[in-house]
């Protein structure tokens, strides 16, 4: 069973996949933080731009890999032509995905996407890794399709990673009180290093899932 804050249908708002039509499936839990106010100062990473505690999102709940595939077909227009795309994030998805749950995607025609931290090394056949290294966590997954650093962190310089197997290199000013700052940042550390390109979170601009 996987344990699941909610599974909508959107379209992808950030990074490489920017616009592209999605199923998003938001896996409850996280390995750097319970996500909790109370356990916030302990916390590997103390900030987090999204809700993963409990299940009560849209479409929520614990459920087997079958279930799962029923609801994310269900919620796939007819009218979509686009190669169904499943996008797997959290918290942290790797904590609950396996073989089982990467087969039963595959097996109804859908590709699968991860967001992850990257402190985990995932089952083979996902089709396109995304990785967001956080500050401060033990940071292990060191190739994949795009690397996308929430920018600025404390302790982390993007350039470090800039040596690492991946095809693609984003940087995304961090949400939250001081975004019109972080946007300024991002822009000037863009216009000096032109191998990364600009990730937004066009979702939010847009109000859209």
């Amino acid at each position: 069973m996987y344990t699941i804050k909610e599974i909508y249908y959107t379209l992808q708002g950030e990074g490489f996949h920017t616009g592209r039509p999605a199923v998003f499936i938001r896996f409850t839990g996280c390995n750097l933080w319970t996500g909790l106010e109370k356990d916030r100062d302990g916390a590997i990473c103390d900030w987090c731009d999204t809700d993963f505690v409990g299940t009560n999102g849209p479409s929520g709940g614990k459920y087997s890999a079958e279930e799962i595939t029923k609801i994310i077909t269900d919620l796939w227009p007819e009218n979509q032509n686009s190669k169904p795309y499943v996008v797997c994030t959290g918290g942290e998805p790797l904590l609950q995905m396996d073989a089982e749950f990467i087969q039963a995607i595959h097996n109804i025609g859908f590709e699968i996407g991860i967001e992850t931290n990257g402190t985990i090394i995932p089952p083979v056949g996902i089709d396109w890794i995304c990785v967001s290294p956080k500050a401060n966590a033990d940071f292990i997954l060191r190739k994949g399709h795009e690397l996308k650093v929430v920018y600025p962190q404390y302790g982390m310089n993007p350039r470090q990673h800039e040596g690492l197997d991946f095809d693609h290199f984003f940087i995304q000013p961090m949400d939250g009180s001081n975004q019109a700052e972080n946007i300024k940042r991002s822009e000037e550390f863009l216009a000096e290093h032109p191998q990364w390109k600009l990730s937004l979170q066009t979702h939010k601009i847009l109000g859209i899932p």
